[in-house]
C-alpha cells in the first residue's frame, strides 16, 4: 500500500507518510488521525484479517503470537446487576500479554522495523510492546511510573525489555520518554501521539462490528485513544455495511482522574489545539490514572458523535465491579478493565451493552486482593475449617 493519508484532528491539515506524529501547524496537541480505508476484512488469524484496513507496509514481518479475535462472553447475571437486558464482555485479557494494548503494540512493533521501540506506560502498553518486540527480535525501552504494579514489571523483564522505573507519575514518565526518543531517534510507540498505533486499537471496534450490535459499548478511559479508536473501528464496519447500526459509547473515568470527563462536560471539543484542563490523577485503577490525556479531544468527539455519555466512578465502585465481573460474569479483569462495568452499573442505561474488559486481573494482583479479600488461615484441623462454615456446625463430629 502507499503511505497512509492523515489529517489533524484540530485544524484538518492533511499529511501523508509512515513516520508522522503531530501537526506542524498545531504543535504537540495537534493529534493526527489516519484516514479510513474502507476495505473488507480477509481470511486469516487475529489482526491479520484486518490488514487491508491497517497502515502496514506490504510484505512487512508480522509478530507470530496471534492478537485479537478475543471472546465475547455472555453475562446474564451481571446484566441484571447492571440493570441491562443483555450484557456481553469483550475479554481482551485473552491477548498474548494479557491486555487490549497488544493490538496497538502489534502494529507498533511492525512499524518499528528493527529500530529500538520505546514507550511510557503504567504497565499494559509496556508489557505488550515488550512481548511484540521480542517476537520480532526488536529492542524495547520502557519508562514506567513508580507505582506500576509488580506483575507488569515482571513481564517486561522476562520479555527482555530495558526498563526505567521513573520516580514520579505517569505524566512525568511520559515526558522523560519523549525526551529520550527525541535524543536517541527511537521509534515512539506512545499511542497518545503516534496515530498508527491507534489503528491497532481500532481492531477491537472492527471485531465488535462483526457481531450482533448492542445499544451501548462501555469503555474505561485514561488517555482517550482507546475509546476513540474503538469508535473508529465501529464506524468503519458500519461504513462497509457489515455493522447494521452504531452503538452509543459510555466512557468511564475514575473520580480521581477525571480530565476527559471534565472536558466532555464542558463541551471542550472545539477550539485551538491545547492540553486538557488541569486535574488530579489519583486512582487505584493504574491503567486509567492519567492527569494530562493527550487524546482528550478525540475521546470527547467519539462520545459525542455516538450520542453517548461519560460517567465517573469511585475506586470503591471499581472494586465492587471487579468482584461482580468475576463472580457473575466469569471474567477476571484488572481494576481499569472493571471500570467499564462499574460505569454500566452506575449509569444503568437499560437495553443491551458490551463492556470492553481491557486487561486480565493477573496484571494487578494487589488490586484483586484488595477487592476480593484475604484467605482464611486455619491449622491442619477439620474442626477449624467447619467453624468457619456455620451451615455445617450442626453436623460437626463430637
Amino acid at each position: 500500500m502507499s503511505a497512509p493519508q492523515l489529517s489533524c484532528t484540530v485544524c484538518r491539515t492533511r499529511y501523508q507518510g509512515w513516520d508522522l506524529r503531530t501537526c506542524e501547524r498545531c504543535g504537540a496537541w495537534g493529534i493526527l488521525e489516519v484516514d479510513a480505508v474502507l476495505e473488507p476484512p480477509v481470511d486469516g488469524v487475529g489482526l491479520e484479517r484486518f490488514l487491508p484496513l491497517l497502515p502496514i507496509p506490504p510484505n512487512a514481518l508480522l509478530p507470530a503470537p496471534p492478537v485479537g479475535d478475543t471472546p465475547l462472553v455472555e453475562a446474564p447475571r451481571l446484566a441484571r446487576a447492571c440493570g441491562l437486558d443483555r450484557l456481553r464482555l469483550k475479554d481482551d485479557g485473552r491477548n498474548p500479554s494479557g491486555s487490549f494494548k497488544d493490538r496497538a503494540s502489534w502494529v507498533g512493533a511492525v512499524l518499528a522495523a528493527g529500530r529500538t521501540a520505546a514507550c511510557a506506560s503504567t504497565g499494559n502498553a509496556a508489557s505488550s510492546l515488550a512481548a511484540m518486540c521480542a517476537a520480532l527480535d526488536t529492542p524495547a525501552v520502557i519508562f514506567v511510573p513508580e507505582r506500576a504494579p509488580a506483575p507488569k514489571l515482571a513481564q517486561l523483564k522476562v520479555f527482555g525489555a530495558t526498563v526505567f522505573r521513573v520516580l514520579g507519575t505517569y505524566d512525568q514518565a511520559y515526558d522523560l520518554c519523549a525526551r529520550a526518543v527525541a535524543a536517541k531517534g527511537w521509534y515512539d510507540r506512545n499511542a497518545a501521539v503516534n496515530p498508527y498505533l491507534v489503528e491497532g486499537k481500532k481492531t477491537c471496534g472492527l471485531e465488535l462490528g462483526e457481531v450482533e450490535p448492542a445499544d451501548w459499548v462501555a469503555v474505561s478511559v485514561g488517555d482517550g485513544c482507546t475509546i476513540a479508536a474503538i469508535w473508529k473501528g465501529l464506524k468503519e464496519m458500519h461504513g462497509l455495511g457489515i455493522l447494521e447500526r452504531l452503538p452509543r459509547l459510555l466512557g468511564v473515568q475514575a473520580e480521581g482522574s477525571p480530565a476527559i470527563y471534565d472536558e466532555w462536560r464542558a463541551g471542550g471539543d472545539d477550539g485551538p489545539a491545547r492540553p486538557p484542563r488541569e486535574g488530579p490523577a489519583n486512582t487505584t485503577a493504574d491503567s486509567i490514572c492519567v492527569g494530562v490525556p493527550r487524546n482528550w479531544r478525540r475521546a470527547v468527539r467519539a462520545v459525542d458523535e455516538s450520542g453517548g455519555e461519560m460517567v465517573l466512578v469511585s475506586d470503591a465502585q471499581i472494586d465492587d465491579a471487579l468482584r461482580l465481573t468475576a463472580r457473575l460474569g466469569g471474567v477476571y479483569g484488572e481494576p481499569a478493565a472493571a471500570a467499564a462495568v462499574a460505569g454500566l452499573r452506575k449509569r444503568r442505561p437499560g437495553g443491551s451493552a458490551i463492556a470492553v474488559v481491557t486487561g486480565s486481573g493477573l496484571k494487578d494482583v494487589a488490586g484483586a486482593q484488595r477487592a476480593g479479600g484475604q484467605p482464611i488461615d486455619v491449622p491442619v484441623d477439620l474442626s477449624a475449617v467447619l467453624a468457619h462454615l456455620p451451615r455445617y456446625r450442626a453436623s460437626t463430629p463430637s
